[in-house]
């Protein structure tokens, strides 16, 4: 399955006859599929179908959806004015205009108020209201598959960072595992630096424990377990790459899984070259995580 990104933009129109239809759908990040629409007084009916199309289609994403129809001018209903009633408030108008000096009323003003102005609903057929239903759910579908490819091509590019970064936490992992400050002889210099600088400062320190003590600290402080984990992570992220799909919510917990092992690589290390490789693992784990949120 290839992957998604959770961003795209996608604009679909269609006709139908003379009816123009116009969806544009966007998409960002998202906890779930959430959607947010925008339709054209008279078609609230299709609010339930839309959702349920996108939803469908989608796992992960904030979606926003916005319709827009045009009628032919020979099918839009002629609106009725109220005379008496605009006559009235007209008239009401003036009077508080003479008495307290208001601003006279606007035209656009009076036809705006309740009552005044009735715009009814075009005679429509059952059967054409399906009709032009039909034809805007068409255009949908073939919106929301724009939408789709969208966010698929920025997945592709999405899989190939990832890649990336999983490469670079492979190469400093080696390096720590490798690194110089692990081998016995170094280890056993180190440890016997310390308890020779122990042992100076004060006579009254036992030897023999000291000697017990630093090779606990060694035992303590041996980051076997961090580097075999982080190799075990690897081999789980880029699996998941491999299968694709909706793996967003898995990889940003493989991406916390990776920020563990580097912290406590980080807390660990008694060697400042070791300390030096947690410290750009953070960094490489942070922009992977970065990078994860994106995906669906």
């Amino acid at each position: 399955m290839t992957l998604q990104s959770m961003t795209g933009f996608a604009r679909a129109t269609a006709e139908h006859e003379g009816s123009a239809v116009a969806w544009e759908l966007k998409s960002v990040n998202g906890k779930s599929a959430e959607v947010r629409l925008r339709l054209p007084p008279g078609f609230e009916r299709l609010e339930l179908p839309v959702r349920q199309a996108i939803q469908k289609r989608f796992t992960r994403g904030s979606f926003q959806a916005s319709l827009n129809v045009t009628r032919p001018a020979g099918t839009m209903a002629q609106p009725v004015v109220n005379e008496v009633f605009l006559e009235n408030v007209a008239g009401l108008a003036m009077r508080l205009q003479e008495q307290f000096g208001i601003a006279a009323p606007s035209a656009d003003g009076l036809l705006a108020l309740r009552g005044v102005l009735d715009i009814p609903d075009a005679a429509e057929t059952p059967e054409m209201r399906a009709a032009l239903d039909a034809a805007i759910h068409q255009a949908l579908e073939h919106g929301l598959s724009q939408l789709e490819q969208a966010r698929q091509q920025e997945g592709q590019a999405l899989n190939g960072l990832l890649l990336g970064h999983l490469q670079r936490i492979e190469e400093l992992t080696l390096r720590a595992e490798a690194d110089p400050s692990r081998e016995i002889p170094a280890i056993r210099a180190r440890l016997g630096e310390q308890v020779k600088l122990l042992l100076d400062s004060s006579r009254e320190l036992d030897e023999a424990r000291l000697h017990q003590e630093a090779a606990f600290l060694a035992t303590k402080a041996d980051i076997r377990e961090e580097i075999d984990r982080l190799k075990t992570h690897l081999a789980a992220g880029r699996a998941l790459l491999v299968s694709g799909g909706a793996i967003g919510r898995k990889l940003d917990f493989l991406a916390q899984e990776f920020n563990r092992e580097s912290n406590t690589l980080c807390s660990k290390s008694n060697a400042a070259s070791i300390t030096a490789i947690g410290l750009e693992l953070k960094a490489v784990v942070d922009q992977f995580r970065e990078q994860v949120q994106n995906l669906e």
